[in-house]
């Protein structure tokens, strides 16, 4: 029987020690290497061990599963999650092919995500999934990601995913939502600009900000404009024409 390694991180001493002797037990041929609390700890045990796979929580002191994946210079093992997330993080894991356990583990559902481990070790697939898998949660992470808009009286929680898009207006903002709702928040369009880029909005002119999910159309011309989900025509201003498009591809 061919021996693979693993360690074990999560941040409960309990589920370290009851999974280290659930493999132990019931998967002879995986050689625990160590266990860490947290992923200070993990990033220097997977440099010095250079383990075959791990068994991940996801939530950790310190950051969580995927800061730490963000922080390796490379992912060359599998990985096993083990996770409490909800069914959006799980339908992730399946898109993305990645093992996962969610707690309390069953034996039977260890046995099965070691034996796909092994599986997939042997054939050294060139498919990076735990890239795909961050990829997806990216996603999923980014929709259901919230933003505090300040307003004059106060402030107001929205989900990006509520946000079609926004307007400059002097020194403030107004943001138009989904249910056809406005908000004036008491900031500039470059500070949102800069602050949700990364979560797919693009700045199409000096006076505009849009949610490129809920670009239907594009026209073209010297500029061009952008035709919204909800029948609102945007124009792109020239000299920001090749960066929406960039981001549109």
């Amino acid at each position: 029987m061919k021996q693979i390694t693993a360690l074990i991180i999560d941040d409960e001493q309990d589920a370290r020690e009851t999974l280290q002797n659930y493999v132990g037990k019931y998967c002879k041929e995986v050689t625990v290497l160590g266990t860490s609390a947290n992923i200070i700890e993990a990033k220097a045990a997977i440099v010095e061990y250079q383990p075959d796979f791990l068994f991940l929580d996801i939530e950790m002191p310190y950051g969580n599963a995927f800061d730490l994946l963000n922080d390796l210079e490379a992912i060359d093992f599998e990985i096993v999650f083990v996770t409490a997330f909800n069914q959006y993080a799980v339908q992730a894991f399946n898109l993305s092919a990645a093992h996962y356990l969610q707690k309390p583990v069953d034996i039977d559902e260890l046995i099965d995500a070691v034996s796909k481990v092994k599986e997939r070790l042997s054939l050294k697939r060139e498919i990076n999934h735990s890239k795909i898998l961050l990829e997806n949660l990216s996603a999923i992470q980014a929709k259901h990601q919230k933003v505090v808009l300040p307003l004059i009286d106060g402030f107001v929680v929205v989900q990006l995913q509520e946000i079609l898009y926004a307007e400059a207006q002097d020194n403030f903002t107004q943001f138009f939502l989904k249910d056809g709702s406005k908000k004036l928040i008491c900031r500039k369009l470059k500070f949102y600009e800069e602050a949700l880029s990364a979560y797919g909005f693009c700045r199409i002119h000096r006076s505009s900000l849009v949610n490129l999910e809920y670009v239907k159309r594009y026209i073209k011309g010297k500029g061009g404009a952008v035709i919204l989900e909800n029948g609102k025509e945007l124009q792109v201003a020239n000299t920001r024409k090749a960066g929406f498009l960039k981001r549109m591809s």
